[in-house]
């Protein structure tokens, strides 16, 4: 899309609504946004289709910041309370060390040991650590696989 310095010389269209069909990303300060119309939404029970628009922004982020902002989308989705979203957060940083297959892990190790997890100190305490990860397993983000090992949601962890 062109910029437009002058009003005067604006380009017209009468009898043709130009922005139906352009799909041009407009880029702003943090990435690009563009919009589109579709009408690929199906009523399965009537076969109808639906019209709807949507509004796509890309953003360009690094690692550190998308786990943090994958993780509270994640914390308000499912409800998380502070501990849990503390040991989901410690779940993904394990999680993301661990050798991929398929581009996911299937399983990962949470031991506690040397007063930390695997390990690592924290910064809470066993209780507290245990207390948050029985609300990830009720929550169906693990589920347990041998002692000390969890399989993981792959639809969570990817």
């Amino acid at each position: 899309m062109e910029k437009i310095t002058n009003l005067k010389q604006l380009k017209l269209s009468p009898k043709v609504n130009p922005l139906i069909e352009s799909s041009t990303p407009i880029k702003t300060k943090n990435g690009l946004v563009a919009t589109k119309m579709g009408n690929d939404l199906l009523d399965p029970e009537t076969g109808e289709q639906h019209t709807h628009a949507l509004i796509h922004t890309i953003k360009t982020i690094d690692d550190a910041n998308f786990v943090k902002v994958f993780a509270e989308g994640v914390k308000k989705a499912f409800e998380l309370n502070r501990t849990e979203m503390r040991v989901f957060q410690k779940v993904l940083e394990i999680y993301e060390k661990e050798k991929m297959t398929g581009g996911y892990a299937n399983s990962i190790t949470l031991c506690w040991f040397d007063d930390g997890l695997n390990g690592e100190k924290i910064g809470m305490s066993d209780r507290t650590f245990q207390n948050g990860l029985k609300g990830l397993l009720n929550k169906g983000f693990l589920s347990p696989k041998l002692r000390d090992q969890f399989w993981v949601n792959p639809s969570l962890f990817f």
